[in-house]
This record gives C-alpha cells, sequence and structure tokens, in this order.
C-alpha cells in the first residue's frame, strides 16, 4: 500500500515526464556567410537572434613559412581568425546588453597562440587541425580584453586551446606513425585530443558551473604548455 505521500511524490514524476515529452527542441537556422565579408556578415546576422551563447570556432587554413607568407594570405587569415571573431562578438554582446541579459563567449584557439611551430608565422591548420601562429596568439589577448570590457555587462569570455584533434581529417592527416610522433614527443600525455575532450571544454565555459571564469586560456592539449 502506497503512503499518500508516495503517491505524490509517483504523481509529481509523472507530470515531470510528460512536460519532458512535450518540449520541443529549438528551432536552428543555419546562416552561410562569408566571415571575411564585413558587409555580408552584418547583414546575414543582422535578423538572428537572440543570442546567450557564443562560440567562435570559424578559421582559415594558409600554411606559409616566415619568408614566404603573402600579402593577401595574411589578410585572409585576420580578416577570418580574428577581425571576424571581433565583429561576430560585437554584434551578439550588443543584443545582450539592450536586453540586460548575462552571456557567455568562447573562442577557439590553440596550443601553438603560446609557443612557436615552425611555418606557423600567420596561421597553420592542416587539413583543419589548430595550429596557429599570430592570429591564435592575438585571439588569446583578444579574448583578455574582451573579458576585460564585457565583464561588468555580466558577459564573460574565454578560449579553448586544444591540441591536435581526431576529427576523421585529424585521423586521416595524422596516421603516419612518423608524422605524428614530432608532435607526440611534445605532448606529455603522449596522445592527441578527441572531439569530446573540445567539447567538453567549450560546454563547461559555456555554462553557470564556469560563472566566476573569464579572460581564461583554458588548454586541452595533453600537458604540451608544460612542456
Amino acid at each position: 500500500k502506497e503512503e499518500p505521500g508516495v503517491r505524490e511524490e509517483h504523481e509529481s514524476l509523472r507530470m515531470t515526464g510528460a512536460s519532458l515529452d512535450n518540449i520541443q527542441p529549438p528551432t536552428r537556422k543555419p546562416v552561410c556567410v562569408d566571415l571575411g565579408d564585413w558587409e555580408a556578415t552584418e547583414r546575414a546576422l543582422d535578423s538572428v537572434g537572440p543570442v546567450d551563447l557564443l562560440v567562435n570556432n570559424a578559421a582559415v587554413a594558409l600554411l606559409q613559412p616566415f619568408l614566404e607568407v603573402t600579402k593577401d594570405a595574411f589578410d585572409r587569415s585576420f580578416e577570418v581568425n580574428l577581425r571576424a571573431v571581433i565583429q561576430v562578438s560585437q554584434i551578439v554582446a550588443r543584443g545582450l546588453i539592450a536586453r540586460g541579459a548575462p552571456g557567455a563567449i568562447v573562442n577557439i584557439s590553440s596550443q601553438c597562440s603560446q609557443r612557436a611551430v615552425t611555418n606557423h608565422s600567420v596561421y597553420c591548420d592542416q587539413l583543419g587541425f589548430l595550429f596557429t601562429g599570430s592570429t591564435k596568439g592575438a585571439l588569446d589577448m583578444l579574448t583578455k580584453v574582451m573579458a576585460l570590457e564585457l565583464g561588468p555587462h555580466k558577459i564573460r569570455v574565454n578560449a579553448v586551446n586544444p591540441t591536435v584533434v581526431m576529427t576523421p581529417m585529424g585521423q586521416a592527416a595524422w596516421s603516419d606513425p612518423c608524422k605524428a610522433k614530432t608532435m607526440l614527443d611534445r605532448i606529455p600525455l603522449g596522445k592527441f585530443a578527441e572531439v569530446e575532450h573540445v567539447v567538453d571544454a567549450i560546454l563547461f565555459l559555456l555554462s553557470d558551473r564556469s560563472g566566476m571564469t573569464t579572460g581564461s586560456t583554458l588548454p586541452v592539449e595533453g600537458g604540451f604548455w608544460a612542456n
């Protein structure tokens, strides 16, 4: 025989389950735009929102050694890897401030924003893996400045700095043991990151569990910075 309190609890659970069944997933609206085009980006994002959480993950991959860096490669790298972060973050932050809402922004940087890697003067991303030079170093500092200025508006800004990530392209590009060894020898844990490692770090920085964290660069690099 159920006690009254138990019966009420079961009924409450049934009601909760029914409520969850009725929850509809948020509407997703893909937007395709060249982030290197300031005016096109402005137009594309004009009707998007409201946005409370932002992940700046877009980047271009142009691999050139220092003595061969071209103006076009430099301009394109900084347009997408840095300037677009400023523009998109401005749009989102202005919306948050206008609504008086708190928010969080995560910039995807790289382990190489604070360590030099050959041929990475402007930016290196071999088949989509995050390596970097000057654009990601600049992104780390931009993250701190954004955190400083947006903090009074209750908007937190942090960066995630991954090593090579084992996406399908990552697995293909780093499957050669000899090639992989050159990087793995610099990583104390002796392995590359899985996608879940990076996603978990992003989710943590977007969530209230990191409510006192802003202006940080969170390494997901197996100890690369400690080497």
